[in-house]
């Protein structure tokens, strides 16, 4: 699926597929490719920030304690279970320490009600996000 040069640490689009349904994704997915599977989860992600930073300014905890589980879900299930640590190598197992680093600081900053590190969660993904979109042209092509 991916030439060598872009080999991808994330495997398993049937695993990536079944984590993004039990996270409770609206869109559908089952035309969805592998790259594409990754993609909603980084949205998905980033729009539960949105949700949890908002409802925390707001005191809602009902609705922050549920975007921030919910942000928790996809990097855990979705994001960190799609890595394929045996082909990715040295990123794969990077993205995995980043991910479990990440998934302890979203409890903190429900804890802590602390908007400051739901933004660091943010920063600290978005790269990724952005990184990830920006390749989507050479997926393609890898695939087509």
């Amino acid at each position: 699926m991916y030439p060598a040069a872009m080999t991808s640490p994330f495997g398993r689009s049937g695993a990536l597929a079944q984590a993004y349904r039990r996270i409770g994704a609206e869109t559908s997915v089952v035309d969805a490719d592998p790259h594409r599977l990754i993609e909603l989860l980084f949205d998905a992600y980033a729009e539960c920030l949105v949700q949890a930073r908002g409802a925390m300014l707001a005191g809602q905890t009902e609705i922050k304690g549920r975007s921030i589980s919910r942000a928790a879900r996809i990097v855990d299930e979705g994001l960190k279970a799609g890595l394929d640590l045996d082909k990715g190598g040295r990123l794969a197992a990077d993205l995995r320490d980043l991910y479990e680093y990440v998934s302890l600081r979203l409890v903190l900053a429900n804890v802590r009600n602390d908007v400051s590190i739901l933004e660091e969660c943010s920063r600290l993904i978005e790269p990724l996000r952005q990184a990830w979109k920006d390749i989507r042209p050479q997926a393609t092509r890898a695939v087509n």
